[in-house]
C-alpha cells in the first residue's frame, strides 16, 4: 500500500469530528479548523446554536439529539461551545464518544462576562447565556475518555475592554476559567481568544490530542 492509499485507510478509521462554536459567531467560525482537521485526515461536522436565544440546557439538549444521530464522535468546542458540550456529554452517558478537545472554554466562569453583565447592554449582549458565566462550580469531567483543555495567554480581546483580568488570560477567559475537575491535560498556548479558532498550532495540537489522547510536548 503506498502513502496516500495509507493515508485514505488512516482516515476512515478516524471517529467523525462534532465542532461546537462560540457565543456571538456563527458555525461558519469554525470553518478554518475544520478545513485542517480535515487535512489531517478527520471528517468534521459543526453543530450550530443561538448561544444568546436560549438557556444551556436547551442547547445541550439539542446538542445530545444531533450526537445520536451522528453516532461515536470526537468533539472540538470554543468558548461557549465547551459548556454546551460538557453538559449534553455528562448529562447523556450513553452518547459516544472518542476524545473531547475545549478552546478558550470558561468552565469555571467568566470574570469579564460577570462585568459586563453589571449593565443593562452587557445583558442584553449575554441573553441567555448570561447565567452561565457566573460560575463553574459543577467544572469537572465524570467520563471515561479524555478531554483536554487548550488555554491561550495573549491577552488581545473584548474582555481586556472591560478592565483588567486576574492572571494569564486570552483576553476575554483566564487561564484558571479554563480548568475541568478530571480533564487528561491542559495545554497552554499564545494565542488570543479569537485566534484560536485560525491558529495552525492550535490545530496542530487539537490534531495530536484526537489521535494519540494527548497533547505534542511544549515548542
Amino acid at each position: 500500500m503506498n502513502r496516500p492509499e495509507a493515508a485514505r485507510a488512516g482516515a476512515k478509521r478516524e471517529l467523525p469530528v462534532i465542532l461546537a462554536h462560540g457565543l456571538w459567531v456563527p458555525g461558519a467560525a469554525m470553518q478554518m479548523l475544520a478545513m485542517r482537521l480535515a487535512r489531517a485526515g478527520f471528517r468534521c461536522c459543526t453543530f450550530g446554536y443561538r448561544g444568546r436565544a436560549l438557556p444551556l440546557s436547551a442547547h445541550a439538549e439539542r446538542l445530545a439529539r444531533f450526537a445520536r444521530d451522528a453516532g461515536p464522535a470526537h468533539y472540538v468546542a470554543h468558548s461557549l461551545g465547551g459548556r454546551v458540550v460538557l453538559e449534553a456529554l455528562r448529562g447523556d452517558p450513553s452518547l459516544g464518544v472518542g476524545k473531547v478537545a475545549l478552546l478558550g472554554t470558561p468552565a469555571r466562569g467568566c470574570a469579564a462576562a460577570r462585568r459586563l453583565a453589571r449593565v443593562a447592554p452587557g445583558r442584553w449582549l449575554l441573553g441567555e447565556s448570561e447565567p452561565i458565566w457566573r460560575d463553574g462550580q459543577d467544572a469537572r469531567w465524570p467520563r471515561p475518555e479524555p478531554l483536554g483543555v487548550i488555554a491561550g495567554t495573549l491577552p488581545i480581546g473584548l474582555g481586556r475592554l472591560i478592565g483588567p483580568l486576574p492572571g494569564p488570560n486570552d483576553g476575554v477567559v483566564t487561564v484558571e476559567e479554563t480548568g475541568v475537575e478530571g480533564m487528561a491535560e491542559r495545554c497552554v498556548l499564545p494565542v488570543s481568544h479569537s485566534a484560536m479558532l485560525v491558529s495552525a498550532r492550535v490545530a496542530d495540537c487539537v490534531t495530536v490530542f484526537l489521535r494519540e489522547g494527548r497533547f505534542p510536548a511544549p515548542r
